[in-house]
Formats: C-alpha cells, sequence, structure tokens
C-alpha cells in the first residue's frame, strides 16, 4: 500500500497550492480518503474529507471556502485545491484512506509553507 503526496512548497500569502496523493496498492475506490495537516507542537488535525465515490465532503471550519477536495477513481487520486492560504495554513499535509473506520493507510506528508 502507498500514498504518495506531492505538491507542496512555499508560497506567499494569499496564494494557492494543489496537493495531489497518489494511491496504489489497495481499492482506491472503496476508501473515504482525508486530508490532515499538522504544525508544529500541535496535533494531528482533519482538514477535508470526501467519501468513497465523491458524493460527501466536509472540511474544518478553518477552511471552508477557502479549500476544496476531490478526487478521481479512475487516476487513484485524491485533491486539494488550497486558496487564499494563510501563515496560519503552515504545516504538513498528510493523506488517510479509510475503509470502514477499521483500516487506515498514512502517506508520508507534504510540507506547505505559507510566508512572505
Amino acid at each position: 500500500v502507498q500514498l504518495v503526496e506531492s505538491g507542496g512548497g512555499l508560497v506567499q500569502p494569499g496564494g494557492a497550492l494543489r496537493l495531489s496523493c497518489a494511491a496504489s496498492g489497495f481499492t482506491f475506490s472503496r476508501y473515504d480518503m482525508n486530508w490532515y495537516r499538522q504544525a508544529p507542537g500541535k496535533e494531528r488535525a482533519l482538514v477535508a474529507a470526501i467519501t468513497s465515490a465523491g458524493g460527501n465532503t466536509n472540511y474544518a471550519d478553518s477552511v471552508k471556502g477557502r479549500f476544496t477536495i476531490s478526487r478521481d477513481n479512475a487516476k487513484n487520486t485524491v485533491y486539494l485545491e488550497m486558496n487564499s492560504l494563510k501563515p496560519e495554513d503552515t504545516a504538513v499535509y498528510y493523506c488517510n484512506a479509510r475503509f470502514l473506520n477499521r483500516i487506515s493507510y498514512w502517506g508520508q506528508g507534504t510540507q506547505v509553507t505559507v510566508s512572505s
């Protein structure tokens, strides 16, 4: 099983980034997918979630209206479009795959730094 995140980097406040998470080794279309983030000194927190077929999404209040989660089950990939980025969005962003709250896989994380 592999979850490989990409797309992180350094961006100025107000900028945008698009994270991708490529999945392999499991039946991607059966798994709910999530993006978490962990800032220095803080616990890992859920940012956005999307159900297996992509019909439902949820967001942390802090990113609503700025971030969009989506998935392409044909490409085994989940995305996180991040707009209007703020310094407080700085964190390591992790991709998570979850099946019936019994099976959970994690990626290695990608750093997002929002700074001028």
